[in-house]
């Protein structure tokens, strides 16, 4: 059994040696340059943390992995496109790179090369790993289009929230796990002990973006600080906020998400306010540890030794602690 350090590197390694260089240089420059922008690689991670967890080997697990990390990739190229967002880990967006066309088409030819790489896998896994990853990606398709529904109406409740950010972001720390167990061959139980983990993980870890949007920088978090708020996203925080909120700040709160203000800045800092004022972080953050701790809770039912759970137990205390 691997430690977590050992795994991440081995996650991180996958990525970075596989090779996205294939013509014509129009299609496929873009896709080397989306898969090769670093990140947690928390996906491919997850992936080999199952399969680790069963004794599988992790040189074939490496193929479930890069699938998954391929498909979140696809998802972010095109959402970029759709939130129209500057930025993704420091970096130009493949968009703001290459133009919208060439980013919609070699987006498109990132999702076919994540179900090439499950072709590889042993053939009596396919079907199943087929199965989860295409159940995966229509679940990640319906949190979007949610989301992207969110942005027209004012009738969002928390409970809608969770809802949405299951779909679009705990479905595929689900999927990751349960990839990484069925290629380990682990029981259905544990399976799905895996996949009730993995959404876990995902809610808390969409509450705590939603969080470090508001309240982090450019250097540590890779993304533009504030652009939730510029973008009248209905996160989490303005939720709670519009929740709580007395009359006359509920009624400022719906103005200032009407529009686009010219001094975008000042709105941000207004809106801050608000969330302050009503204690929409505090209160995000215990909802993050209510879902973390959910998550260690479901770990208990795993049915394998207790040395076998120690790298999930530590991702799950790394990712509540995390800053990026």
């Amino acid at each position: 059994m691997q430690t977590l350090e050992q795994l991440e590197k081995k996650a991180i390694s996958f990525i970075e040696e596989a090779s996205f260089d294939r013509k014509p240089t129009a299609l496929f420059e873009p896709v080397e340059y989306a898969m090769k922008q670093g990140g947690k690689r928390i996906r491919p991670l997850l992936v080999l943390i199952a399969a680790d967890m069963f004794s599988f080997d992790l040189d074939k697990a490496k193929y479930p992995a890069l699938a998954v990390e391929l498909l979140h990739n696809f998802t972010l190229v095109h959402d970029d496109i759709m939130d129209a967002s500057p930025l993704r880990r420091g970096k130009p967006t493949v968009y703001q790179k290459y133009g919208t066309n060439r980013a919609i088409l070699s987006g498109d030819v990132i999702y076919a090369m994540a179900y090439e790489q499950l072709i590889n896998c042993d053939a009596d896994k396919i079907p199943a790993l087929t199965k989860t990853l295409t159940s995966v990606l229509i679940n990640v398709c319906q949190g979007q289009a949610y989301d992207m529904a969110f942005e027209n109406t004012t009738e969002v409740s928390v409970r809608d929230y969770i809802t949405m950010i299951s779909l679009k972001t705990g479905i595929l720390l689900a999927g990751s796990l349960k990839l990484g167990a069925i290629v380990a061959d682990a029981s259905k139980e544990n399976m799905n002990v895996l996949s009730e983990i993995g959404l876990y993980l995902g809610i808390a870890f969409q509450l705590q973006d939603d969080l470090l949007d508001c309240w982090s920088d450019l250097e540590s978090f890779g993304k533009v600080s504030g652009t939730d708020i510029a973008d009248n996203k209905k996160t989490i925080l303005y939720l709670l906020t519009l929740e709580n909120a007395n009359e006359e700040d509920a009624k400022r709160l719906l103005t200032l998400y009407s529009g686009k203000p010219a001094d975008v800045q000042q709105k941000i800092q207004e809106v801050k306010s608000l969330f302050e004022k009503y204690d929409a972080k505090q209160k995000t953050e215990d909802m993050v540890n209510e879902y973390m701790n959910k998550a260690l809770k479901s770990v208990e039912s795993l049915d394998v030794e207790q040395e076998r759970k120690s790298n999930i137990v530590a991702f799950i205390q790394k990712l509540l602690n995390r800053k990026k």
